[in-house]
């Protein structure tokens, strides 16, 4: 139980490192663009290649929907109670970003948040290998998903404080998700096949879109980078 617990607090650590560096102004942010095309290969081969076959086995009947279920539930958060939503930094600053529309960011993003830590403990329940894949794929995303909630609410008039303090909200969430399966394992098999299918959401939805509207072929590299990196870790570590 201690390590999921340990490494779900890094991935949080992550969510406010995100935060600090919207807060301060001599960032480089384009470094952030390739955390997230990174992240977005590492993550979508973790989750076809481990988290759905290993739900698969927990209920073969069962899973597809609750994979299913993951995912049009995010669909439907972020296209109605969050409908202005994407990874990296806000530019808008007009009266269409309001505080209403910060606070639901926010919100939305807390939500992936929790399912964030709710599949660092799904994995861990069946195996180390897993858990460290899981881990792996959210840590990748967490810097820009905490730089992204942060500069939402900057955008939509709130001060770098509250703005950092939204980043600290997702680390929150993300320790709830990784302790309410750790406390409760029994519930991996609704836990990882719904984490997963918000997982895949995350990946193809979130942020390989990011990866796209960037000119050139660096960023798609990077993603595919990402995937690589994952089959190397497969072959490399041993059989669990």
């Amino acid at each position: 139980m201690k390590l999921p617990i340990l490494l779900g607090t890094l991935a949080a650590l992550a969510d406010i490192f995100g935060g600090l560096l919207l807060v301060r102004r001599n960032w480089e942010k384009r470094y952030l663009r390739y955390f997230v095309a990174l992240g977005a290969g590492f993550m979508m081969a973790a989750a076809f290649l481990e988290m759905l076959p290993e739900s698969f086995k927990l209920s073969i009947n069962w899973a597809p929907v609750l994979v299913l279920a993951g995912y049009c539930a995010i669909h439907l958060l972020e296209h109605t109670i969050t409908p202005h939503f994407h990874f990296g930094e806000e530019t808008h600053h007009d009266e269409f970003l309001t505080r209403h529309t910060g606070n639901s960011v926010a919100f939305g993003l807390a939500v992936h948040a929790l399912f964030d830590g709710v599949a660092i403990g799904s994995g861990f329940v069946l195996s180390n290998w897993l858990g460290w894949i899981i881990f792996l794929a959210i840590f990748l995303h967490k810097i820009p998903e905490g730089f992204t909630v942060a500069s939402v609410m900057v955008a939509s008039g709130r001060s770098r404080t509250n703005a950092f303090y939204s980043a600290v909200l997702l680390a929150a969430a993300t320790l709830a998700g990784v302790l309410v399966i750790s406390l409760l394992p029994s519930w991996v098999r609704f836990g990882l096949p719904v984490s997963a299918g918000v997982a895949i959401y995350v990946a193809a939805t979130d942020l390989v879109p990011e990866v796209n509207r960037e000119p050139g072929i660096r960023m798609a590299l990077v993603f595919f980078l990402g995937v690589v990196v994952f089959f190397l870790l497969r072959l490399l570590a041993p059989s669990i």
